[in-house]
């Protein structure tokens, strides 16, 4: 059998009756009651649209936050207890840099990426996730230079009002300069308190976590992944559970890979439930591209080889925040003939989502990079909720799929170097 052929060959076709889900977030500092409120919404109007039953309770399950999900879909009753792993008061920590502090960071990240050659690099994947790590580079330093022309102009008003030709030394000068300045700060710091709509502090803040460390993980993250494998090995020794599904969203996607390695190297449980991992939306690159990121491209090479862990990986064009279709073993320079995982598939928004709901959204690019944790009007074989609270595990319903024919497999990082945990 070749490697595609055979890469589900493992999974047990049998429906499953109970499941527990361990979705790991992004780079985002929101509580978690966010991702259940988009759940129950979300699910709701699929549920409708696909003519299913889906519903949300209380968890019951101990474990830092999440809920009970109860679905009923093709006529089959399957209950999952959803948790979330938190590491949104990591980042939350990691945002608190004042203003100069962020523009410092600007100066370093860009440094490390520029630098490093790994800009030039990603600009041979997708474009828009480049744009979209530049945006918060151009959009920060708009901010500076408009609070820089602003200074200039108060100081040069309150001059001018004053109808005085001064010296250097006038007090009057350096009274207007220190107005000048004291409302540049004014703007920067309005600019900063509206990043709700800017995104500019949040998205430096993100691309400076990894840069920070030029691609190794942080300690305090390290620490974090290490309680993250505790709570998934633990369910996996629970017997009454059919499936443990691991979702990874965004930057959530490379922590899952580091997280699913750890498990597989220190030996997987040989009866319960079968495990699988669905990352969505992934910004591997970003990482994986950096000098220091040996731990990561380690992982990666020693998740897409082994057999017991089914992988697929959705991502699609029209996010423009995710290397959509990019194979990230294979275009971080860690693909060997072994490979097996994972399988790249696209969520097709132009064609899951109907042209209004399309048109709808398609400017709308942070909303996009939410989108695999919606619901479509016109789902194809990704479907969120059935994957997540369906009868079928995740080897099941992808098993026959072929990878997109427009994924990138093509190596493309400069640093190939490998670690490990």
């Amino acid at each position: 059998m070749t490697n595609e052929e055979n890469r589900f060959e493992n999974d047990n076709a049998r429906p499953v009756k109970r499941r527990r889900v361990f979705y790991i977030p992004g780079y985002d500092p929101i509580h978690p009651r966010r991702y259940r409120e988009l759940y129950r919404k979300e699910s709701a109007i699929q549920a409708e649209i696909s003519e299913y039953k889906i519903g949300l309770s209380p968890r019951t399950t101990s474990g830092r936050y999440g809920w009970h999900v109860r679905s009923n879909i093709q006529g089959h009753e399957t209950a999952t207890d959803f948790d979330v792993l938190v590491w949104s008061d990591i980042v939350r920590d990691s945002m608190e840099a004042s203003i100069a502090g962020t523009y410092l960071q600007l100066g370093r990240t860009a440094w490390t990426y520029i630098a490093s050659g790994t800009l030039r690099r990603l600009t041979w994947l997708r474009k828009g996730p480049v744009i979209a790590a530049l945006y918060p580079v151009g959009m920060l330093l708009l901010q500076l230079l408009l609070a820089v022309l602003l200074a200039i102009g108060v100081a040069y008003s309150v001059q001018i009002l004053w109808g005085l030709v001064l010296p250097v030394w006038s007090i009057i000068k350096l009274l207007s300069w220190g107005a000048g300045g004291y409302t540049a700060i004014r703007l920067l710091k309005w600019c900063k308190r509206l990043d709700g709509k800017f995104y500019a502090y949040y998205l430096m803040h993100d691309y400076a976590y990894s840069a920070a460390s030029r691609g190794a993980n942080p300690p305090e993250l390290e620490e974090r992944m290490k309680v993250f494998g505790s709570e998934i090995r633990a369910a996996l020794s629970d017997q009454s559970l059919d499936e443990v599904l691991v979702v990874g969203h965004s930057s959530g996607a490379h922590v899952g890979v580091s997280v699913l390695a750890d498990l597989k190297r220190q030996g997987l449980p040989t009866a319960g439930p079968s495990l699988a991992f669905l990352s969505l939306g992934q910004v591997v690159p970003m990482v994986s591209f950096l000098p220091n990121a040996q731990r990561l491209r380690g992982d990666l090479q020693y998740l897409s080889e082994q057999a017991d862990i089914p992988w697929v990986d959705i991502t699609a064009p029209g996010d423009g925040c995710a290397f959509a279709l990019c194979d990230p073993v294979a275009v971080s320079g860690v693909a060997r003939e072994g490979q097996i995982w994972p399988l790249v598939m696209s969520a097709a928004f132009t064609q899951t989502l109907s042209p209004e709901r399309w048109k709808a959204l398609r400017w709308r690019f942070f909303r996009l990079h939410f989108q695999y944790l919606c619901a479509f009007d016109q789902p194809g074989v990704y479907d969120y909720f059935q994957i997540t609270a369906g009868p079928q595990r995740l080897g099941v319903r992808f098993a026959g799929c072929k990878p997109s024919q427009s994924r990138i497999d093509v190596a493309a990082s400069k640093y190939t170097s490998i670690g490990g945990a």
